[in-house]
């Protein structure tokens, strides 16, 4: 069944921000009138949930909380697309909560990345809803070189044109929220076509983490003919980081994945490209497969937005790299 791609977004649109991991009351938010600003630039209205500051030892609010904001963000006529505060540990905590007939009848954009990964793949399994892997609400508040990442929301989410997406020239790794003025602007080598080749399938992933808590669930996506997308932050070093996608490989018909894009990882990780080179090379589920790293998705930014379910192709060529949004 081909999963519902919701309306696109419109100046006048009317989003609402919810707290499904963190509160916002956990979050020093010095930004926030930066965030305010960019989603009036964008010509959107924000509405924020009842129950987004309510705090427990947790740095969150109870599941009951959380999930009554989220299907209220849903249920209202007037909400156009919802994006997450932020992330998390516990987003998990909602996935039996969830209404998902409720979500199916009324479809809209829902956007959020790393821990907001299994809301994400619950929707697209039990309410065939594409979402969207892209900034929080809280990264809008990044004052100086977000304009990549604007772009890439502003392309999937409110274009109705495919959108090539080819690496961006800097990227940033840095305690922004923390300190505006201290920077730092970094040089990038571009996208790193570890195996070469052409891919074409649905788009599933987003932090890879998270992405292994579904494992036998209910709602763990099947990974035959998928494009999948893997990121992670600066916890995950190179033997983590293979042993979670070895891990993800042993699925079901992952053995017939059809491409695999990585992000870029953070410097604190201290992942190397011959480190995912030499981990691709041995790794039997991955001989034949596109396979492309050190993408603009993830933990660093700049970041693309892409569709959780959307069709995509992934083009491999060490001289142009890039990822084609077809249906997003």
């Amino acid at each position: 069944m081909t999963a519902t791609v919701p309306a696109k977004l419109r100046s006048g649109s009317h989003l609402r921000v919810v707290a499904p991991s963190r509160s916002m009351a956990a979050i020093p938010q010095p930004w926030r009138a930066i965030a305010d600003q960019r989603t009036a630039d964008l010509g959107l209205r924000v509405t924020f949930g009842e129950r987004v500051d309510e705090l427990d030892r947790f740095a969150s609010s109870s599941p009951a909380s959380r999930l009554a904001d989220l299907h209220a963000a849903f249920a209202d006529p007037a909400v156009d697309a919802i994006l997450t505060f932020i992330g998390g540990y516990n987003a998990n905590q909602l996935l039996d909560g969830l209404d998902l007939e409720l979500i199916r009848a009324n479809p809209k954009p829902f956007c959020g990345y790393s821990d907001i990964t299994v809301l994400q793949h619950a929707i697209l399994a039990g309410a065939d809803l594409v979402t969207y892997s892209g900034p929080h609400w809280s990264t809008l508040g990044m004052r100086d070189h977000a304009e990549q990442t604007l772009d890439w929301f502003r392309a999937c989410l409110f274009d109705e044109a495919p959108v090539m997406i080819r690496p961006a020239r800097h990227w940033t790794d840095d305690a922004w929220f923390a300190d505006q003025d201290d920077r730092q602007v970094l040089d990038t080598d571009g996208w790193w076509v570890l195996q070469p080749g052409t891919a074409q399938g649905g788009l599933l992933g987003g932090n890879l983490s998270t992405l292994a808590l579904l494992q036998g669930t209910r709602w763990w996506p099947s990974l035959g003919g998928a494009v999948l997308v893997v990121e992670d932050d600066e916890h995950s070093h190179a033997d983590d980081f293979a042993r979670r996608l070895q891990s993800l490989l042993h699925q079901p018909e992952a053995g017939d994945l059809a491409g695999l894009l990585i992000g870029r990882f953070q410097r604190g990780s201290g992942v190397t490209r011959r480190s995912l080179s030499e981990l691709v090379a041995r790794t039997p589920q991955l001989r034949g497969v596109p396979v492309v790293a050190n993408a603009d998705v993830g933990h660093t930014n700049p970041l693309f937005t892409f569709p959780v379910g959307g069709a995509a192709r992934l083009v491999a060529d060490p001289e142009d790299p890039h990822l084609d949004l077809e249906r997003h």
